[in-house]
């Protein structure tokens, strides 16, 4: 019996813009499944990768495909001036907004190599951030019929600190989730987040009260991965 690859290969490609990435990840997501396809006919099976892209984007909102654009509460001319990107995406979920001080993690996996559960993919990127949140004293949990991680704030409020929303294609993933370690928060002002009402957004730096270093904070979400998905990681040029 073939072995599965539990490799994580991790490309941290700095600040790029939403399109640009999302572009550069359409190209890995292709190149994987179309190799799963070659894989069928050959009877030497080739490994697939899996593939973690790190990266930042400028301000941006982004919707899902089954998102309502009512979310968004802001016009075309709105976002000109504020110089905020708009895009609807081939994602699950509704509207969000990424943009510096945000991590975004864009796990790029062929599920065969680990388990072919979507469900089951998801709870473990929350538990990725639940774990990285944990490193940093802080408890995160998941509210039931709402995607996302979230924390107390000193009042005892609900607020989420990161997005989650995928794409998945025989059993491949693309698009991921997104940390609030350090963002301007007031961009969350313009849209409804997620489509939830009423819960409110923060930080890591927020929670904690000073500055967050986002390099490390990156580290600790890799061996989380590592650790959660049962992997071997290792570092590749992009």
């Amino acid at each position: 019996m073939k072995m599965k690859n539990k490799k994580i290969l991790v490309r941290d490609i700095g600040k790029l813009s939403f399109s640009d990435a999302w572009k550069y990840q359409e190209k890995i997501f292709k190149e994987i499944i179309d190799q799963k396809v070659q894989n069928r006919s050959l009877n030497e099976k080739i490994e697939t990768k899996n593939i973690l892209i790190l990266t930042e984007h400028n301000h941006v909102y982004t919707i899902g495909k089954s998102g309502d654009i009512s979310n968004l509460l802001i016009d075309k001319k709105e976002l000109i001036k504020r110089e905020i990107e708009f895009f609807k995406i081939n994602r699950g979920g509704d509207i969000t907004y990424h943009g510096p001080g945000q991590i975004m993690g864009y796990p790029i996996f062929d599920l065969d190599n680990f388990f072919t559960d979507i469900n089951l993919y998801l709870r473990k990127l929350e538990e990725v951030i639940i774990n990285t949140l944990k490193s940093y004293s802080l408890k995160g949990f998941t509210i039931k019929g709402e995607t996302g991680v979230w924390v107390e704030d000193e009042d005892g409020l609900s607020k989420k600190i990161c997005a989650f929303g995928i794409r998945a294609s025989r059993w491949v993933t693309m698009h991921g989730l997104c940390l609030n370690v350090d963002p301007d928060l007031s961009f969350f002002d313009h849209i409804i987040p997620c489509g939830i009402q009423n819960k409110g957004i923060t930080s890591l730096k927020q929670l904690k009260k000073g500055d967050i270093d986002i390099n490390e904070v990156k580290s600790r979400l890799v061996e989380n991965f590592k650790l959660v998905f049962n992997a071997e990681i290792s570092f590749e040029a992009n």
